[in-house]
């Protein structure tokens, strides 16, 4: 009988390798678990502790298993509930280890039995109540230990399988049903380990669920864990029926639209077909505290009788659930919901083996605080069952252990950084706070975590502020000045779990001064302070000796402000000396340099002047009354002596400037040590467009003297003539750069000259006593006669 049991198996097998590719096709179209078929109701007890089925991931040696088989009352076919143990692929198990409850018989129908030792392998199976079928079975097994320790492997990774993918399908409804699919896919994808078709979110919102339930298969990707706790094989199987479910032709490989990777268990099973008993698969589906089988193939109750074929969990040592956090930096443990991203253990979300699992917080004071722990897959972690920790006796950093119970095993995994809002931010370094532009500033010693936000506060007004945390754990508060006035405002910080936010007065500062350089030299009253904005500086103190600001200007995009300092007191700083120089803005703040005190200046003084015509007089000559007024077109030549100890020589030199301009050395010639004279042609020397104050000094050895005025340069007009007709009407004035004149006054009234002018005569009223004035436009004040000839 043996030997036609086998012949018929090899025929099997060819006909199998024959036509191979054609069954894996069909196979692979046809091997869903959708076939609904009764129900186990299992326990297991270890170490005084029972648990249902669904949340045991393993057994152990000792574990005393209880199961039922739940028919339906009215159930005419009767079975057997046969449980038996494995021992690898390659060690038949021992003949006391397989175990028979009679369904039908109410006294019978339950199995409690201990795992024995050595065990590796647990399978239920429904026999039907044939003459010889249980001890059949039970032949079969020992004969062949490695399909059926395969059965176990492949059904209990299509239940695993399975239960990751049921998972994802469950909550992309639950997101459809909220209008969240698009939101809640990519991270469902990436907790449950299941691959995700992108296309279907670019799709219709009202769509993208179907899309991504409807075609589910090769959705279930490879995962460690799941892996670990399904392979048990001990040593390589060797039997052809083996050897051929592992290829492509025997399925190896494909897809179902429920499980991930569906070996082809019917050709495994299928090997072990007789007259009398097949074979045949069952998915087992945790429910509670049922086990739902699941069918891909349609039971059989004619000759050969189905014998359905369900995996317990392996007996092994538990594969912990590899949990890892996922994210940087620390948790605000006070924060309203506070969750905890982790990763690397699809299961936890999948099944109910994890349980009691909860958040260690070990603190200084020796307490050890728990919180439960919520998974949620959805986001990708556990949130707190509580909706909020206060942060009172809190820690400013904690170490958080995620720990629970793995079926029976304890376990710890992933590891958090907490932090508590207990202790007070600083501000960090100087702040950059200028009104006008966007500050920073940069706060240390708080928790990053636990800030809620940043406000800014002026006056009544309140308004949010961008703030980030930085990646040494300080906070940075971008301050929005722009458009902002200098003075006083407010930054608050608001911390989760905290009522009152903490507090920081500022103050927004006008923009900063700079100073370039301090010059004084010694002897002189007056030093000149350079730099940025000096506007603001209210006072500047040298070795002791306080300045107050003069004259400011501005020259070649640079402030330059005059500083005039107690006469009694710069007398003690000495040519050579480097001293301190602080000086005091108008808001409080204090800038500080070093100033050299420079080689007194020479002195000098003015002593005459004088101007002459170089080019022949015009026909009406124009007169100033002013003497300190000179025309540009002159040449002008001025003496001045030195004073006290000063000595003139040779070597030094005359510079002249026109107002703020650049210096420029004119001819020198002395008189003797203590007068010189100097000649300068101020049309011909600066440009024919100069006029003003024209300045004088002298510099010797490289030290210039104190700039003194010498004259004020005006532009003259050319007057040709000046003819008024016999009788009455107007006089005609002729000439050349007339647009010099601002006004003409004539018999005490004033007549504009319009800007531009560019004619040569002018229409001029007639003058009963024949005197005419000119207003000139480089000094209107001033009064030009128009010398008229008799």
């Amino acid at each position: 009988m043996f030997a036609a049991f086998k012949t018929l198996l090899v025929s099997f097998l060819a006909c199998l390798v024959l036509f191979g590719a054609g069954l894996s096709t069909l196979h692979a179209q046809s091997a869903a678990f959708d076939l609904s078929g009764p129900s186990l109701r299992a326990t297991v007890t270890h170490a005084g502790v029972t648990l249902p089925l669904s949340k045991v991931p393993n057994l152990t040696a000792g574990d005393r298993v209880r199961i039922a088989a739940e028919l339906p009352t009215d159930q005419s076919a009767r079975y057997h509930l046969v449980l038996v143990f494995l021992r690898g692929a390659t060690n038949p198990p021992l003949k006391g280890w397989l175990f028979d409850a009679e369904t039908w018989k109410l006294k019978k129908a339950t199995l409690d039995v201990a795992v024995p030792p050595g065990a590796q392998q647990a399978l239920a199976l429904l026999v039907p109540d044939v003459g010889g079928a249980v001890d059949a079975v039970f032949k079969a097994v020992r004969e062949k230990p490695g399909a059926f320790v395969r059965a176990s492997q492949e059904l209990n990774q299509a239940m695993l399988d399975r239960a990751r993918l049921e998972a994802f399908l469950n909550h992309v409804r639950r997101g459809e049903a909220q209008g969240r699919t698009a939101a809640v896919s990519p991270q469902l994808a990436q907790s449950l380990a299941v691959k995700l078709d992108a296309d279907c979110l670019l799709r219709q919102p009202d769509t993208q669920a179907a899309c991504l339930t409807q075609g589910s298969n090769a959705m279930v990707l490879a995962d460690s864990q799941t892996s670990s706790i399904a392979q048990t094989l001990a040593g390589a199987p060797a039997d052809i029926a083996l050897q051929l479910s592992a290829t492509p032709q025997g399925g190896f490989g494909y897809y179902s639209p429920y499980i991930g990777v569906v070996r082809d268990l019917a050709r495994i099973l299928g090997a072990f077909q007789s007259a009398q008993l097949q074979f045949i698969p069952a998915l087992s589906v945790q429910q509670g505290a049922a086990t739902k089988l699941l069918l891909n193939t349609a039971p059989s109750f004619r000759k050969p009788q189905s014998v359905l074929v369900a995996a317990l969990p392996t007996v092994a040592e538990p594969s912990l659930p590899p949990l890892k956090s996922k994210v940087e930096g620390g948790i605000c443990i006070s924060r309203p919901g506070m969750f905890l991203p982790v990763g690397g253990a699809p299961l936890v979300f999948a099944t109910d083996y994890a349980r009691q699992v909860a958040l260690s917080v070990p603190l200084k004071s020796g307490r050890t605080l728990d919180f439960p722990l919520l998974a949620d897959p959805a986001r990708g972690g556990y949130a707190l069952a509580e909706e909020q920790i206060s942060a009172a006796g809190m820690d400013a950093v904690m170490t958080g252990t995620v720990h629970g119970l793995w079926g029976f095993q304890p376990f710890q995994s992933a590891q958090f950084r907490l932090e508590a809002p207990v202790n007070p931010w600083r501000v960090i370094g100087e702040a950059s706070l200028v009104a006008g532009r966007d500050g920073n500033l940069l706060l240390g010693g708080g928790a990053a975590s636990c800030v809620a936000d940043v406000v800014m506060q002026r006056g009544t007004q309140t308004s949010p502020v961008e703030w980030a945390a930085e990646p040494g754990g300080g906070v940075s508060v971008k301050v929005p000045l722009a458009g902002v006035a200098a003075g006083p405002f407010t930054i608050l910080v608001r911390h989760f779990g905290v009522e009152q936010p903490q507090r920081f007065d500022l103050r927004a500062f006008a923009e900063t001064s700079s100073i370039a350089a301090f010059a004084i030299q010694a002897g002189d009253n007056e030093g000149l302070l350079t730099g940025t904005r000096l506007d603001q500086v209210a006072s500047l103190d040298i070795g002791g000796v306080t300045f107050r600001p003069g004259a400011l200007r501005r020259v070649n995009g640079k402030d330059e402000l005059v500083m005039a300092g107690d006469p009694s007191g710069v007398a003690a700083l000495r040519a050579g000396e480097t001293r301190a120089v602080e000086a005091t803005l108008s808001d409080g703040r204090v800038l500080r340099s070093r100033a050299s005190i420079g080689a007194s200046r020479p002195k000098i003084a003015l002593l005459s002047k004088s101007a002459e015509r170089v080019e022949p007089a015009p026909a009406l000559a124009v007169t100033l009354d002013d003497p300190n007024l000179i025309p540009a077109d002159s040449r002008l030549t001025f003496s001045f002596k030195a004073v006290g100890p000063t000595r003139l020589a040779a070597g030094d030199r005359v510079e002249i400037a026109m107002g703020e301009g650049d210096p420029l050395a004119v001819p020198l010639q002395l008189q003797d040590a203590q007068v010189a004279i100097a000649t300068v042609g101020p049309s011909t020397a600066l440009g024919s467009s100069a006029f003003g104050p024209l300045r004088f000094r002298v510099v010797q050895n490289g030290v210039a003297s104190a700039w003194q005025s010498v004259a004020k340069v005006v532009r003259l007009p050319t007057i040709t003539s000046f003819k008024c007709p016999a009788g009455s009407g107007p006089c005609t004035l002729q000439g050349t750069n007339l647009f010099l004149i601002n006004s003409l006054g004539v018999g005490g009234n004033r007549m504009l000259v319009a800007d531009g002018f560019t004619g040569s005569t002018l229409q001029v009223p007639r003058a009963a006593d024949g005197r005419v004035t000119l207003a000139l436009r480089d000094q209107p004040d001033a009064v030009a006669f128009l010398a008229m000839k008799d």
